[in-house]
């Protein structure tokens, strides 16, 4: 169930920095992970239907993320082990490499920028510090933000191994700012809002059309410092 959303966001900010998510936020990022999905699911159709394939591989992948983290990486160690899973050992050395070849083309996929992005960088850049602050591989977000030609516009790069209220603490001491001087700009709820929120910063939600099940909440967000908007572009209207 989608959460019910409510903006308030009527209080004065006193924002120095600007912290904004990575992937579905300035770039596409989830669109490329259900093409890959589709791709694995119709490699193992032999062994199940593509419901209980996709199913599978959803749990798989919650289910690792304790050890691998967020990213491509992991993701391709969980296809191998649904596939070896769902096959029960009979899957072929062949079918094993075509979705290594998956992993390493979704690790290739071109970085296309989110509408509005460079917009809101250039207006923000010289009045606010601004801040990556991503979760997922370090490797694979280091090479997708050199890859965009946005790191000229960034003050601090955060890549996380989640984002929860510690991180984000720990990030504000980085930048020796109070709670309320964040402010964080992201896609998901459950990552870029209600952590923040937690903390006395303030967040504003920028939806993305696809968003994976582990980033999804089912619960109202009423709070001050909240505010979602349509577009990225839009939170020049209030910066």
């Amino acid at each position: 169930m989608l959460p019910i959303i409510v903006s308030v966001f009527d209080n004065a900010m006193s924002i120095k920095v600007v912290a904004l998510d990575a992937d579905d936020t300035l770039w596409v990022n989830e669109s490329y992970f259900r093409k890959t999905e589709e791709a694995f699911c119709q490699l193992l159709e032999g062994y199940a239907s593509m419901h209980n394939l996709e199913r599978e591989l959803v749990r798989t992948e919650l289910d690792n993320l304790p050890l691998y983290g967020y990213g491509v990486k992991g993701f391709m160690l969980s296809m191998i082990e649904s596939a070896t899973r769902i096959s029960a050992g009979t899957v072929s050395a062949e079918t094993i490499d075509k979705i290594i070849e998956l992993g390493k083309k979704l690790l290739n996929e071109p970085i296309e920028l989110l509408d509005g992005v460079e917009e809101v960088l250039r207006s923000l850049q010289g009045k606010y510090r601004l801040v990556v602050a991503t979760k997922g591989d370090l490797l694979d977000q280091e090479r997708k933000l050199k890859k965009s030609g946005l790191s000229h516009y960034f003050h601090h790069i955060e890549i996380m191994s989640e984002k929860d209220d510690a991180n984000y603490l720990k990030l504000i001491r980085h930048l020796d700012i109070k709670p309320e001087e964040l402010l964080m700009v992201g896609n998901s709820l459950k990552s870029d809002v209600v952590p923040v929120l937690n903390i006395g910063g303030h967040a504003v939600h920028v939806p993305y059309h696809i968003t994976w099940v582990h980033e999804q909440i089912n619960h109202t967000i009423e709070h001050e410092n909240f505010r979602v908007v349509e577009r990225i572009d839009q939170i020049l209207a209030f910066l």
